[in-house]
Protein backbone atom coordinates (compact mmCIF):
# COMPACT_ATOMS: atom_id res chain seq x y z
CA UNK A 1 0.00 0.00 0.00
CA UNK A 2 1.39 3.04 -1.12
CA UNK A 3 -0.67 5.71 -0.06
CA UNK A 4 -2.46 6.00 3.22
CA UNK A 5 -5.75 4.78 3.63
CA UNK A 6 -6.85 6.49 7.04
CA UNK A 7 -7.59 9.93 7.06
CA UNK A 8 -5.22 11.68 10.17
CA UNK A 9 -6.17 14.19 12.17
CA UNK A 10 -3.48 15.76 13.72
CA UNK A 11 -4.57 18.59 16.50
CA UNK A 12 -2.15 20.97 18.57
CA UNK A 13 0.75 20.96 16.64
CA UNK A 14 2.77 23.52 15.67
CA UNK A 15 3.14 23.66 11.76
CA UNK A 16 5.85 25.56 9.70
CA UNK A 17 4.38 24.99 6.15
CA UNK A 18 6.45 26.86 3.94
CA UNK A 19 3.47 28.51 2.25
CA UNK A 20 1.96 31.70 2.71
CA UNK A 21 -1.32 29.92 2.86
CA UNK A 22 -0.77 30.28 6.83
CA UNK A 23 -2.24 33.85 6.31
CA UNK A 24 1.25 34.97 8.15
CA UNK A 25 3.04 36.38 4.78
CA UNK A 26 5.85 34.26 5.60
CA UNK A 27 6.74 31.22 4.15
CA UNK A 28 8.66 29.80 7.45
CA UNK A 29 6.28 31.33 9.72
CA UNK A 30 4.45 28.53 12.33
CA UNK A 31 1.37 28.52 14.08
CA UNK A 32 -0.40 26.01 16.06
CA UNK A 33 -3.31 24.00 14.84
CA UNK A 34 -4.57 21.30 12.75
CA UNK A 35 -4.03 19.17 9.98
CA UNK A 36 -6.00 16.73 8.07
CA UNK A 37 -4.15 14.20 5.85
CA UNK A 38 -6.58 12.22 3.63
CA UNK A 39 -5.98 10.13 0.33
CA UNK A 40 -2.49 10.76 1.04
CA UNK A 41 -2.82 14.69 0.48
CA UNK A 42 -3.55 17.34 2.69
CA UNK A 43 -7.50 17.54 3.20
CA UNK A 44 -6.94 20.98 5.36
CA UNK A 45 -4.48 22.89 7.67
CA UNK A 46 -5.15 25.42 9.69
CA UNK A 47 -6.31 26.68 13.30
CA UNK A 48 -9.80 25.97 12.71
CA UNK A 49 -11.36 22.60 14.45
CA UNK A 50 -11.57 19.45 12.88
CA UNK A 51 -14.37 17.56 13.97
CA UNK A 52 -12.89 13.89 13.62
CA UNK A 53 -14.87 10.86 12.17
CA UNK A 54 -15.18 7.90 14.16
CA UNK A 55 -12.53 5.56 11.76
CA UNK A 56 -9.78 8.80 11.85
CA UNK A 57 -6.58 8.19 13.70
CA UNK A 58 -6.24 11.14 15.62
CA UNK A 59 -2.44 11.83 16.77
CA UNK A 60 -1.92 14.83 19.71
CA UNK A 61 0.67 16.43 18.74
CA UNK A 62 1.98 18.99 21.34
CA UNK A 63 5.54 19.14 21.67
CA UNK A 64 5.96 18.60 17.99
CA UNK A 65 6.79 20.82 15.32
CA UNK A 66 5.16 19.50 11.60
CA UNK A 67 6.73 20.63 8.34
CA UNK A 68 7.53 19.36 5.21
CA UNK A 69 9.83 16.48 4.31
CA UNK A 70 13.42 17.39 3.59
CA UNK A 71 14.49 16.73 -0.06
CA UNK A 72 17.82 15.61 -1.03
CA UNK A 73 19.11 16.58 -4.64
CA UNK A 74 22.02 14.82 -5.36
CA UNK A 75 23.87 11.32 -3.45
CA UNK A 76 24.64 7.72 -4.43
CA UNK A 77 22.76 5.48 -1.77
CA UNK A 78 24.44 2.66 -2.54
CA UNK A 79 27.67 4.54 -1.79
CA UNK A 80 26.93 4.13 2.28
CA UNK A 81 28.83 0.67 2.33
CA UNK A 82 31.87 2.64 1.48
CA UNK A 83 31.44 5.28 4.56
CA UNK A 84 35.11 5.47 6.42
CA UNK A 85 36.72 3.39 3.59
CA UNK A 86 39.28 6.13 2.56
CA UNK A 87 38.88 10.15 4.05
CA UNK A 88 40.89 12.94 3.54
CA UNK A 89 42.45 12.83 0.14
CA UNK A 90 41.33 15.02 -2.78
CA UNK A 91 38.40 13.83 -5.51
CA UNK A 92 40.90 12.55 -8.63
CA UNK A 93 42.61 10.60 -5.66
CA UNK A 94 39.19 9.88 -3.85
CA UNK A 95 37.45 8.69 -6.67
CA UNK A 96 40.28 7.05 -8.77
CA UNK A 97 42.26 4.82 -5.99
CA UNK A 98 39.53 3.91 -4.16
CA UNK A 99 35.87 4.33 -5.14
CA UNK A 100 36.00 3.33 -8.24
CA UNK A 101 38.32 0.02 -7.98
CA UNK A 102 35.99 -0.96 -5.16
CA UNK A 103 32.53 0.00 -6.81
CA UNK A 104 33.65 -2.34 -9.65
CA UNK A 105 33.03 -5.23 -7.20
CA UNK A 106 29.58 -4.40 -6.37
CA UNK A 107 26.52 -6.59 -7.20
CA UNK A 108 23.04 -5.70 -7.51
CA UNK A 109 22.92 -7.52 -4.20
CA UNK A 110 25.31 -5.13 -2.51
CA UNK A 111 23.53 -2.17 -4.11
CA UNK A 112 20.28 -3.01 -2.70
CA UNK A 113 21.94 -3.34 1.16
CA UNK A 114 23.94 -0.11 0.36
CA UNK A 115 20.94 1.65 -0.64
CA UNK A 116 18.85 0.35 2.03
CA UNK A 117 21.12 1.39 5.15
CA UNK A 118 20.96 4.67 3.23
CA UNK A 119 17.00 4.97 2.88
CA UNK A 120 16.93 4.10 7.04
CA UNK A 121 19.55 6.76 7.83
CA UNK A 122 17.73 9.54 5.21
CA UNK A 123 13.73 8.27 6.65
CA UNK A 124 15.07 8.75 10.40
CA UNK A 125 16.53 11.69 9.63
CA UNK A 126 13.34 13.50 7.85
CA UNK A 127 14.24 12.57 4.13
CA UNK A 128 10.99 12.19 2.34
CA UNK A 129 12.24 12.32 -1.04
CA UNK A 130 15.60 12.43 -2.74
CA UNK A 131 17.69 11.98 -6.42
CA UNK A 132 19.97 9.16 -6.54
CA UNK A 133 22.98 8.52 -9.04
CA UNK A 134 24.44 5.24 -9.93
CA UNK A 135 24.45 1.79 -11.30
CA UNK A 136 22.41 -1.13 -10.45
CA UNK A 137 19.20 0.90 -10.10
CA UNK A 138 16.83 -1.58 -10.52
CA UNK A 139 17.68 -2.66 -6.49
CA UNK A 140 17.35 1.18 -5.57
CA UNK A 141 14.10 1.46 -7.45
CA UNK A 142 12.55 -2.21 -5.59
CA UNK A 143 14.33 -0.57 -2.31
CA UNK A 144 12.61 2.85 -2.64
CA UNK A 145 9.52 1.07 -3.91
CA UNK A 146 9.07 -1.01 -0.43
CA UNK A 147 10.25 1.22 1.89
CA UNK A 148 7.91 4.08 0.73
CA UNK A 149 9.87 7.17 0.09
CA UNK A 150 10.18 9.27 -2.97
CA UNK A 151 12.93 9.60 -5.54
CA UNK A 152 14.15 10.52 -8.67
CA UNK A 153 16.59 7.78 -10.27
CA UNK A 154 19.10 7.88 -12.73
CA UNK A 155 21.25 5.13 -13.77
CA UNK A 156 24.57 7.12 -13.93
CA UNK A 157 27.17 6.48 -16.48
CA UNK A 158 30.55 6.76 -17.21
CA UNK A 159 31.39 6.40 -20.67
CA UNK A 160 35.41 5.37 -19.99
CA UNK A 161 35.23 2.18 -21.78
CA UNK A 162 34.51 0.44 -25.41
CA UNK A 163 31.76 1.60 -28.01
CA UNK A 164 30.01 -1.84 -27.06
CA UNK A 165 30.16 -1.14 -23.43
CA UNK A 166 28.94 2.39 -24.09
CA UNK A 167 26.04 1.31 -25.97
CA UNK A 168 24.96 -1.57 -23.63
CA UNK A 169 25.29 1.50 -20.87
CA UNK A 170 22.63 3.48 -22.63
CA UNK A 171 20.42 0.79 -23.06
CA UNK A 172 20.29 0.03 -19.87
CA UNK A 173 19.92 3.40 -18.94
CA UNK A 174 16.95 3.94 -21.20
CA UNK A 175 15.35 0.53 -20.14
CA UNK A 176 15.53 1.41 -16.35
CA UNK A 177 13.95 4.61 -17.04
CA UNK A 178 11.28 3.62 -18.85
CA UNK A 179 10.20 0.91 -16.64
CA UNK A 180 10.17 3.28 -13.67
CA UNK A 181 9.09 6.27 -14.60
CA UNK A 182 5.78 7.48 -12.76
CA UNK A 183 6.04 3.32 -10.77
CA UNK A 184 5.30 3.28 -7.01
CA UNK A 185 1.95 4.89 -7.64
CA UNK A 186 4.00 7.84 -8.50
CA UNK A 187 6.47 7.65 -6.12
CA UNK A 188 9.61 7.02 -8.29
CA UNK A 189 10.14 9.13 -11.56
CA UNK A 190 13.48 8.92 -13.29
CA UNK A 191 16.17 11.03 -15.37
CA UNK A 192 19.01 10.20 -17.46
CA UNK A 193 22.36 10.62 -16.37
CA UNK A 194 25.66 11.08 -17.95
CA UNK A 195 28.36 10.99 -14.79
CA UNK A 196 30.13 14.40 -15.87
CA UNK A 197 32.04 16.02 -18.76
CA UNK A 198 35.16 14.40 -17.94
CA UNK A 199 33.79 11.08 -17.96
CA UNK A 200 31.70 11.33 -21.31
CA UNK A 201 33.08 11.83 -24.40
CA UNK A 202 31.06 14.92 -26.00
CA UNK A 203 29.34 12.18 -28.67
CA UNK A 204 28.25 9.52 -25.97
CA UNK A 205 26.81 12.88 -23.97
CA UNK A 206 24.23 14.17 -27.33
CA UNK A 207 23.22 10.74 -27.01
CA UNK A 208 21.95 10.87 -23.43
CA UNK A 209 20.19 14.44 -24.77
CA UNK A 210 18.57 12.63 -27.38
CA UNK A 211 17.30 9.84 -25.56
CA UNK A 212 16.08 12.37 -22.77
CA UNK A 213 14.05 14.07 -25.22
CA UNK A 214 12.67 10.99 -26.98
CA UNK A 215 11.59 9.85 -23.01
CA UNK A 216 10.68 13.41 -22.25
CA UNK A 217 12.62 13.40 -19.41
CA UNK A 218 15.16 15.67 -17.43
CA UNK A 219 18.69 15.47 -17.24
CA UNK A 220 21.33 14.82 -14.23
CA UNK A 221 24.96 15.30 -13.93
CA UNK A 222 28.06 16.14 -12.20
CA UNK A 223 29.89 19.62 -13.34
CA UNK A 224 32.52 22.00 -11.92
CA UNK A 225 33.05 19.77 -8.93
CA UNK A 226 36.57 21.07 -9.11
CA UNK A 227 38.93 23.74 -10.55
CA UNK A 228 41.48 20.70 -12.11
CA UNK A 229 38.01 19.11 -13.77
CA UNK A 230 37.31 22.76 -15.13
CA UNK A 231 41.08 23.15 -16.49
CA UNK A 232 40.98 19.84 -18.01
CA UNK A 233 37.61 20.51 -19.94
CA UNK A 234 39.55 23.93 -21.38
CA UNK A 235 42.68 21.71 -22.11
CA UNK A 236 40.72 19.09 -23.40
CA UNK A 237 37.41 20.82 -25.35
CA UNK A 238 38.58 24.18 -25.74
CA UNK A 239 35.72 25.61 -23.49
CA UNK A 240 34.92 25.65 -19.51
CA UNK A 241 32.06 22.85 -18.77
CA UNK A 242 29.22 25.04 -18.74
CA UNK A 243 29.53 25.83 -22.10
CA UNK A 244 30.72 22.22 -23.25
CA UNK A 245 27.34 20.91 -22.05
CA UNK A 246 25.03 24.28 -23.40
CA UNK A 247 26.93 23.14 -27.12
CA UNK A 248 26.00 19.93 -26.47
CA UNK A 249 22.53 20.20 -25.91
CA UNK A 250 22.26 18.96 -22.27
CA UNK A 251 20.61 22.48 -21.16
CA UNK A 252 17.78 21.77 -23.71
CA UNK A 253 16.16 19.83 -21.76
CA UNK A 254 14.87 20.50 -17.71
CA UNK A 255 17.98 19.95 -15.86
CA UNK A 256 19.85 20.02 -12.34
CA UNK A 257 23.70 20.38 -11.84
CA UNK A 258 25.51 18.42 -9.04
CA UNK A 259 28.01 20.73 -7.14
CA UNK A 260 28.75 23.85 -9.65
CA UNK A 261 31.44 25.27 -7.10
CA UNK A 262 33.70 27.07 -9.84
CA UNK A 263 31.54 29.03 -12.40
CA UNK A 264 32.37 32.34 -13.49
CA UNK A 265 29.37 35.51 -13.87
CA UNK A 266 29.21 34.66 -17.56
CA UNK A 267 28.24 31.07 -16.29
CA UNK A 268 26.17 31.53 -13.50
CA UNK A 269 23.90 33.79 -16.09
CA UNK A 270 23.66 31.05 -18.51
CA UNK A 271 22.31 29.03 -16.20
CA UNK A 272 19.99 31.14 -14.69
CA UNK A 273 18.91 31.91 -18.69
CA UNK A 274 18.48 28.06 -19.24
CA UNK A 275 16.72 27.41 -16.23
CA UNK A 276 18.96 24.86 -14.69
CA UNK A 277 19.09 24.03 -11.16
CA UNK A 278 22.42 23.33 -9.28
CA UNK A 279 22.26 20.87 -6.31
CA UNK A 280 24.85 22.50 -3.18
CA UNK A 281 26.74 19.90 -1.30
CA UNK A 282 28.49 22.09 0.93
CA UNK A 283 29.87 19.34 3.08
CA UNK A 284 30.96 17.14 0.53
CA UNK A 285 32.74 19.89 -1.40
CA UNK A 286 34.64 20.76 1.84
CA UNK A 287 35.66 17.30 2.78
CA UNK A 288 36.75 17.03 -0.33
CA UNK A 289 38.78 20.56 -0.68
CA UNK A 290 36.42 20.79 -3.90
CA UNK A 291 36.21 24.72 -3.04
CA UNK A 292 32.52 26.69 -1.75
CA UNK A 293 29.91 27.34 -4.98
CA UNK A 294 28.73 30.65 -5.23
CA UNK A 295 25.42 30.43 -3.92
CA UNK A 296 24.75 34.12 -3.25
CA UNK A 297 25.33 34.38 -6.47
CA UNK A 298 23.56 31.88 -8.14
CA UNK A 299 20.64 33.10 -6.15
CA UNK A 300 20.90 36.80 -6.92
CA UNK A 301 21.08 35.56 -10.68
CA UNK A 302 17.90 33.83 -10.37
CA UNK A 303 19.13 29.89 -10.39
CA UNK A 304 17.28 27.58 -8.15
CA UNK A 305 19.75 26.41 -5.49
CA UNK A 306 18.97 22.78 -4.00
CA UNK A 307 21.01 21.07 -1.62
CA UNK A 308 22.18 17.65 -1.83
CA UNK A 309 24.60 15.09 0.59
CA UNK A 310 26.46 13.27 -2.37
CA UNK A 311 27.63 9.89 -0.89
CA UNK A 312 27.90 9.06 2.59
CA UNK A 313 31.20 8.06 1.22
CA UNK A 314 32.39 11.61 0.24
CA UNK A 315 29.94 13.26 3.13
CA UNK A 316 30.50 11.09 5.28
CA UNK A 317 26.18 11.41 6.40
CA UNK A 318 22.94 11.89 4.61
CA UNK A 319 21.91 14.79 7.35
CA UNK A 320 19.76 17.12 5.66
CA UNK A 321 19.83 19.49 8.75
CA UNK A 322 23.35 19.36 8.69
CA UNK A 323 23.55 21.01 5.00
CA UNK A 324 20.86 23.32 5.77
CA UNK A 325 23.11 24.93 8.23
CA UNK A 326 26.10 24.42 6.26
CA UNK A 327 24.89 26.53 3.54
CA UNK A 328 23.19 29.05 5.84
CA UNK A 329 26.80 29.57 7.63
CA UNK A 330 29.55 28.74 5.14
CA UNK A 331 28.54 31.62 2.26
CA UNK A 332 28.63 34.55 5.48
CA UNK A 333 31.69 33.38 6.65
CA UNK A 334 33.61 33.28 3.66
CA UNK A 335 31.29 36.66 1.98
CA UNK A 336 31.84 38.54 5.42
CA UNK A 337 28.06 39.43 5.05
CA UNK A 338 25.97 38.04 7.75
CA UNK A 339 22.77 38.72 5.51
CA UNK A 340 23.56 36.19 2.78
CA UNK A 341 21.78 32.61 2.70
CA UNK A 342 19.45 33.42 5.85
CA UNK A 343 17.61 30.34 7.84
CA UNK A 344 14.83 30.86 5.58
CA UNK A 345 16.69 30.49 2.47
CA UNK A 346 18.24 27.50 3.66
CA UNK A 347 15.22 25.76 4.17
CA UNK A 348 13.54 26.46 1.61
CA UNK A 349 17.02 24.74 -0.30
CA UNK A 350 15.63 22.02 2.03
CA UNK A 351 12.14 21.83 1.25
CA UNK A 352 10.18 23.76 -1.65
CA UNK A 353 12.59 24.31 -3.94
CA UNK A 354 14.19 20.87 -3.69
CA UNK A 355 10.93 19.63 -4.78
CA UNK A 356 10.87 22.48 -7.36
CA UNK A 357 14.10 21.15 -8.44
CA UNK A 358 13.28 17.61 -8.68
CA UNK A 359 10.24 19.03 -10.74
CA UNK A 360 7.96 17.97 -7.43
CA UNK A 361 5.05 20.55 -7.83
CA UNK A 362 3.49 19.14 -5.03
CA UNK A 363 5.69 18.15 -2.56
CA UNK A 364 7.78 20.38 -0.31
CA UNK A 365 5.18 22.67 1.65
CA UNK A 366 2.31 22.10 3.92
CA UNK A 367 -0.77 23.59 2.15
CA UNK A 368 -4.30 21.91 1.14
CA UNK A 369 -3.64 19.30 -2.16
CA UNK A 370 -0.81 18.81 -1.49
CA UNK A 371 0.82 15.35 -0.98
CA UNK A 372 1.25 14.41 2.66
CA UNK A 373 5.11 14.40 2.65
CA UNK A 374 5.82 15.48 6.80
CA UNK A 375 8.16 15.16 8.90
CA UNK A 376 7.31 15.73 13.02
CA UNK A 377 10.26 17.03 15.26
CA UNK A 378 10.30 16.93 19.29
CA UNK A 379 10.61 20.35 19.75
CA UNK A 380 10.59 20.22 23.75
CA UNK A 381 14.07 20.13 23.85
CA UNK A 382 16.35 22.63 25.23
CA UNK A 383 18.36 23.32 21.61
CA UNK A 384 14.40 24.45 20.80
CA UNK A 385 13.96 26.75 23.55
CA UNK A 386 12.70 29.44 23.84
CA UNK A 387 9.39 29.20 21.75
CA UNK A 388 11.57 32.17 19.34
CA UNK A 389 11.54 31.62 15.74
CA UNK A 390 11.39 28.06 14.89
CA UNK A 391 12.41 28.40 11.32
CA UNK A 392 16.31 29.22 13.10
CA UNK A 393 15.64 27.06 15.37
CA UNK A 394 15.41 24.30 12.02
CA UNK A 395 18.33 25.26 10.98
CA UNK A 396 20.33 26.98 13.52
CA UNK A 397 19.40 24.18 16.64
CA UNK A 398 18.19 21.13 15.21
CA UNK A 399 19.87 17.97 14.13
CA UNK A 400 18.36 14.87 12.68
CA UNK A 401 18.16 12.98 15.76
CA UNK A 402 15.04 15.45 16.53
CA UNK A 403 12.54 13.75 14.32
CA UNK A 404 10.65 11.37 15.81
CA UNK A 405 7.47 10.56 12.91
CA UNK A 406 7.64 10.60 8.89
CA UNK A 407 5.16 10.30 6.66
CA UNK A 408 5.25 10.04 2.32
CA UNK A 409 1.87 10.03 0.51
CA UNK A 410 0.00 10.58 3.68
CA UNK A 411 1.34 6.74 5.15
CA UNK A 412 3.43 6.73 7.91
CA UNK A 413 7.34 5.25 7.76
CA UNK A 414 8.88 6.74 10.78
CA UNK A 415 6.98 6.55 14.27
CA UNK A 416 8.76 7.04 17.42
CA UNK A 417 12.01 7.38 15.91
CA UNK A 418 11.52 3.51 14.28
CA UNK A 419 11.45 2.98 11.16
CA UNK A 420 7.96 0.93 10.04
CA UNK A 421 8.90 -0.28 6.26
CA UNK A 422 11.82 -1.87 7.32
CA UNK A 423 14.12 -4.11 9.44
CA UNK A 424 16.68 -1.63 10.56
CA UNK A 425 18.34 -4.96 12.64
CA UNK A 426 18.37 -6.47 9.22
CA UNK A 427 19.50 -3.79 7.11
CA UNK A 428 22.63 -3.05 9.26
CA UNK A 429 23.42 -6.72 9.47
CA UNK A 430 23.16 -6.56 5.50
CA UNK A 431 25.14 -3.57 5.21
CA UNK A 432 28.15 -5.02 6.96
CA UNK A 433 27.97 -8.27 5.63
CA UNK A 434 28.28 -6.90 1.71
CA UNK A 435 31.39 -4.87 3.38
CA UNK A 436 33.24 -7.65 4.27
CA UNK A 437 32.47 -9.77 1.57
CA UNK A 438 34.17 -6.26 -0.99
CA UNK A 439 36.92 -5.99 1.01
CA UNK A 440 37.83 -9.73 0.97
Amino acid sequence: MNVGSKRIVIRNGRFLTMSEEDGSGRTESSFIGTMVISGGRIEYIGTDDVEALEEDDEIDGRGKLYMPGLVNTHGHAAMSLLRGLKDDVNLQVWLQQHMWPMEAKFTGADVHAGTMLAIMEMLKGGTTAFMDMYDHMDEVARAVEETGLRACLNRGVIGLCSEDAQRTKLEEAIRFARDWHKSAGGRITTAMAPHAPYTCPPDYIVKFVDAAHELDLPIHTHMSETAREVEDNVRQYGVRPVEHLRRLGVFSRPAIVAHGVHLTDEEIAMLAAHGVGVSHNPGSNLKLASGIARVPELLRAGVRVSLGTDSAASNNNLDMFEEMRLAALLHKGISGDPTVVPASEALRMATIDGARSLWLDDVGRLAPGMKADVIALDVTAAHFQPEADFASHVVYSASCSDVTDVWVDGRQLVRGRSCLTLDEERVVYEANAALKRLKG
